[in-house]
């Protein structure tokens, strides 16, 4: 367990001894969700680290703090404590957040790089001036269902997250149940102002300012995070950016495609 500065407990794994990486989880996951890839960095020879965000899994289920500059506040608690530096950042659909606003709160210095894989940046909300971005009323409906039965909203929506039923999606019933599973660990509170965080939380202005390379991975065929809104969208804004699609992948692709992303993920930590 590591502390945040407003005395969270958060649950982190620490594997491996070589070139830190960070998995930062999407949501309503937990660290385990990123096991196939932690798997395969700690073979190759990082130092694997993964968390459980706050409110989520095995860390503390505050009442507050599901906002983006806390969030990125707990993620330098974990790089401060380790005392790591020379570090990748990896963030999953809302981990991207993190991701984006470390760096704008806490600058690159402890940074070699970052990855952005199914992410929601830059921003998820339909406004004037993001016409291709997500209304309003699905967010609502997404608490709103929440609120109203948590464990069905989450069978209902893990298909659609993996793509099921579709050619270039698909994952097993004990994927499934697994994944529900650790939904299920979550704190309701944590999972419904979530929704908040990564459904309104504007990072334009924080992806033109990251000034290390990045790796954005996207999926043509995710239905959760639209490529348009998002991967697009942000390899326009960061400048030391490079965008791989993959064709109709579903949103949950790190464990659909887990070896496509896996190499790409490797080849982008050799530079």
């Amino acid at each position: 367990m590591i502390q945040t500065a407003d005395k969270i407990d958060l649950y982190v794994k620490d594997w491996g001894s070589g070139r830190p990486v960070i998995l930062i989880h999407g949501w309503p996951l937990n660290a385990d969700a990123w096991e196939a890839q932690a798997l395969a960095l700690l073979e190759a020879g990082f130092r694997v680290i993964s968390y459980d965000r706050r409110g989520f899994g095995r860390s503390g289920q505050a009442c507050k703090g599901y906002d983006y500059d806390t969030m990125a506040d707990d993620l330098a608690s974990i790089i401060r404590t380790l005392d790591l530096r020379d570090v990748t950042i990896v963030g999953f659909s809302m981990g991207g957040g993190e991701v984006a606003r470390y760096m704008t709160r806490h600058g690159t210095a402890r940074l070699r790089s970052a990855a952005l894989i199914a992410s929601i940046v830059p921003y998820m909300a339909k406004t004037g001036d993001n016409p291709k971005g997500v209304p309003a009323d699905a967010f609502q409906g997404m608490k709103d269902g929440v609120r109203a039965d948590r464990p069905q909203f989450m069978r209902d929506f893990f298909p659609n997250f993996f793509g099921n039923g579709t050619d270039a999606g698909g994952v097993s019933d004990g994927m499934l149940d697994w994944t529900f599973n650790m939904a299920m660990m979550a704190s309701p509170k944590a999972t419904i102002d979530c929704i908040d965080a990564f459904g309104t939380t504007d990072l334009r202005e924080d992806a033109r300012k990251i000034d290390v390379p990045v790796l954005i991975v996207h999926g043509t065929g995710d239905e959760i995070v639209p490529i348009d809104v998002s991967a697009r969208q942000a390899a326009e804004l960061i400048e030391q950016s490079t965008l791989k699609e993959y064709e109709g992948a579903p949103h949950g692709l790190t464990a659909t495609h887990a070896e496509q992303l896996n190499a790409d993920l490797l080849e982008f930590l050799k530079d």
